[in-house]
């Protein structure tokens, strides 16, 4: 299993725990702002702020949290002005890593980002060092036990995916950024339920990790980095063994 949908994965097992603290709905509040603020308040008009609107639903986020949010990137409302800062840098292992941020203080962002990075005997590298080594890529996870995946393929590929894979209990459809709303919407129209969609870095090859010791840390990286409030999305292009992963949890 590729590091893309491993790490997936993990996360949603400790959803339930982010969603407590309220990180889930304040990334999904600042991706709907800074949208807003950079394409304006129509959906219809803003691919991005779609994608947005679209990942806020699938985490049952109240109407009124989303209208909040795109009247403060409009500037109907006032709210703190964010700033989109992509670092990138090598985990353990030698695993690639990307960390999508938004923050109001960059100074306080890197100086933390660096720190997780060389905690964990990694490095936070210069731009462009691994961002070569992703695509960018549309993607939305259907349950396996809510469509059919010959029925799901044709209505993927007809609304205009590139692919559906399979991976453990979820259909992932994949998409180039500009069908991504065209894909949502073939999905809402055949109401055909979905989870965790929006634009992701999908890596291009993948890195496996073999040793306890370097798996443990890289897990540990991508968990401090997903967890600090600045850190939007994290990916990674490791692929570490599922006996070695069960060892792990």
């Amino acid at each position: 299993m590729s590091g893309h949908s491993k790490w997936s994965t993990i996360k949603r097992k400790k959803g339930a725990n982010d969603a407590k603290r309220g990180k889930i709905f304040t990334k999904l509040i600042k991706e709907i702002t800074i949208a807003a603020r950079m394409g304006g308040g129509d959906p219809e008009g803003n691919p991005r702020l779609r994608s947005a609107i679209t990942a806020a639903k699938g985490e049952n986020m109240p109407k009124e949290n989303i209208d909040r949010a795109i009247k403060k990137g409009t500037g109907d409302l006032d709210g703190a002005a964010y700033e989109e800062i992509l670092y990138e840098g090598y985990g353990p292992g030698g695993v690639a890593v990307l960390v999508e941020t938004m923050t109001d203080n960059k100074n306080r962002t890197v100086a933390d980002i660096r720190h997780f990075f060389t905690k964990s005997g990694g490095n936070l590298g210069e731009s462009g060092c691994v961002a070569w080594m992703f695509d960018h890529k549309g993607t939305l996870s259907v349950d396996k036990n809510k469509a059919n995946e010959e029925e799901l393929m044709d209505l993927a590929l007809e609304a205009g995916a590139e692919d559906v894979v399979e991976e453990d209990d979820t259909f992932r459809i994949i998409t180039a950024p500009e069908s991504f709303n065209e894909v949502v919407e073939g999905l809402e129209q055949s109401q055909v339920p979905f989870y965790d969609a929006g634009l992701s870095m999908i890596p291009k090859n993948s890195v496996e990790v073999t040793e306890e010791k370097a798996a443990r840390s890289l897990l540990r990286l991508l968990e401090n980095l997903e967890d600090h409030d600045d850190v939007q999305k994290v990916h990674a292009n490791f692929d570490i063994d599922d006996n070695l992963m069960e060892t792990l949890s």
